[in-house]
């Protein structure tokens, strides 16, 4: 059934500095110079090297296994043949998960004490055994559902957490805004359409804003709100609706289901996107004359969960 591993990585914050400095040297002196512990990032870059290390060991189950890097998985060509292993901060199983299709997705924690593992529900000591059930299909698994958004020439974007749309830089973005038979004119600061998967983030972060909002100008406080992951339901809000001539803020929430999906048509010349679980790089276009239709996607993905022994 499976043909090769595909072990996920990312790199580290000192990878990064390295990357970008050409020597550990530079990087240390960068980060030390602006009054930043060194340490802490050669301590993180450590932990990870040896977390990988003993992944490497782990995954000897006769079959090859191959490295990506995360900056390479949105090309990466999944045959379906796949059982993949994504190790790092919760974020990359959210990143790699739109890509993978329905291949099982193994999330593994490389360092406890400093990620809190949400999406990572093993660490390299169990990552063995939860590879050999799934291998042999007796884990136990979460379905998650996605989003998707879709233009009208064809091209989609999946998301694990949430979509957002807007304008790419700190501008009202202008759009019509319809779901089910409401349609209106809105200027925003863009609309969230979020998955149960991601309502304890982006959108929780909304609801927190309401709260103390209400709670300071004397109005009702709201209450932390979430939905289940395999909720088959997406969650939308507006954020920072504001009411002008031409731009209404009645229709500011509510719940996109595949058979009531919201439709956003731009309004703006430039600068418009669309984009996913926070990668700004990886987006569509969403300039006048771009209509986006946004809806669960039929794809969900598949996390282990439980190695079930």
């Amino acid at each position: 059934m499976y043909e090769k591993i595909v072990l996920v990585t990312r790199k580290t914050r000192l990878a990064e500095l390295i990357e970008r400095l050409n020597t550990r040297a530079q990087a240390r002196f960068y980060l030390e110079h602006a009054g930043q512990d060194f340490e802490d990032y050669a301590r993180e870059d450590d932990t990870y090297r040896r977390a990988l290390d003993g992944l490497h060991g782990a995954l000897a189950f006769g079959l090859p296994v191959q490295q990506v890097d995360r900056s390479l998985v949105p090309t990466f060509l999944f045959s379906g043949k796949e059982l993949v292993v994504a190790v790092g901060q919760d974020g990359l199983v959210a990143n790699v998960a739109k890509y993978v299709d329905r291949q099982p997705l193994v999330g593994v924690n490389p360092d406890p004490t400093r990620f809190d593992g949400v999406l990572l529900p093993f660490r390299v000591d169990g990552a063995r055994a939860a590879v050999r059930r799934t291998l042999e299909g007796k884990a136990s698994m979460r379905e998650v559902t996605l989003a998707e958004a879709r233009l009208a020439d064809g091209q989609r974007l999946l998301a694990f957490n949430e979509l957002f749309l807007g304008a790419r830089t700190h501008v009202s973005a202008r759009y019509t805004l319809r779901h089910g038979e409401t349609a209106e004119p809105q200027s925003s600061s863009g609309v969230i359409v979020s998955t149960g998967a991601g309502s304890s983030g982006w959108l929780s972060s909304v609801f927190t804003l309401a709260r103390g909002l209400t709670s300071s100008t004397g109005g009702v406080p709201g209450s932390t709100w979430r939905m289940g992951w395999e909720d088959p339901r997406l969650a939308f809000v507006v954020r920072e609706p504001f009411v002008s001539r031409h731009s209404s803020a009645d229709l500011i929430s509510g719940f996109v289901t595949a058979e009531r999906e919201l439709v956003l048509e731009s309004r703006m010349p430039s600068g418009g996107v669309i984009f996913s679980d926070g990668v700004e790089e990886d987006f569509l276009a969403f300039n006048a004359g771009a209509t986006a239709h946004v809806r669960p996607a039929a794809q969900r993905a598949r996390l282990v969960v439980s190695s079930l022994g």
